[in-house]
């Protein structure tokens, strides 16, 4: 049976807090929360799925979107058509990151924001990140293009930043040449 998650929406203060480090071995109830998350993200980017249990379409939440402060990150990543890679990611942080910046064409959204905010959020092209699977085993993940957007969108969930704070004011645009698009 699945039951769609309880997002927390971005007017909520806990979306500007910092997420603590979390600790091993992980509980049963966080492995659970992290399951119903990976079910949730597929659902949400297989539209027939997505339409029938009304639920918005997105590539990763964090722990905080939930209510909870704790570093975890969940990312799946729709790699082809119907193909789905999953990443889950504890304590994560980044330890290189690319001189070239991209962004999103057409902007970034998120599942705690319900309106459309428009403008370009700079990113880097390539991330790579050091955390921790479910097992307390270590990992790295080498992230491009549109994963390493996502990663970096959900690794702000976790210091308190929402996408739009990126957007810069002055600039909410970039034109074809300025910026590589996504």
């Amino acid at each position: 049976m699945f039951k769609k998650l309880e997002i927390v929406k971005d007017s909520n203060k806990i979306l500007r807090e910092k997420s603590k480090e979390v600790n091993f071995p992980l509980s049963s109830s966080d492995k659970d929360t992290i399951n119903k998350i990976i079910k949730h993200l597929t659902y949400s980017q297989i539209p027939d799925l997505s339409e029938k249990y009304d639920i918005r379409p997105g590539m990763g939440l964090a722990f905080v979107q939930l209510g909870m402060l704790k570093r975890i990150v969940v990312v799946v990543h729709e790699y082809e058509e119907g193909k789905f890679k999953e990443y889950v990611l504890i304590n994560p942080k980044v330890i290189s990151q690319s001189k070239e910046m991209i962004a999103a064409g057409l902007g970034e959204g998120c599942l705690s924001v319900d309106k459309e905010i428009e403008g370009h959020v700079l990113r880097h092209a390539r991330i790579t990140i050091e955390g921790f699977d479910v097992n307390g085993e270590k990992k790295k993940i080498r992230a491009r293009e549109e994963l390493a957007i996502a990663f970096q969108h959900e690794l702000d969930h976790l210091d308190g930043i929402m996408f739009y704070d990126r957007i810069d004011p002055k600039k909410r645009f970039y034109e074809e040449g300025e910026i590589r698009f996504l």
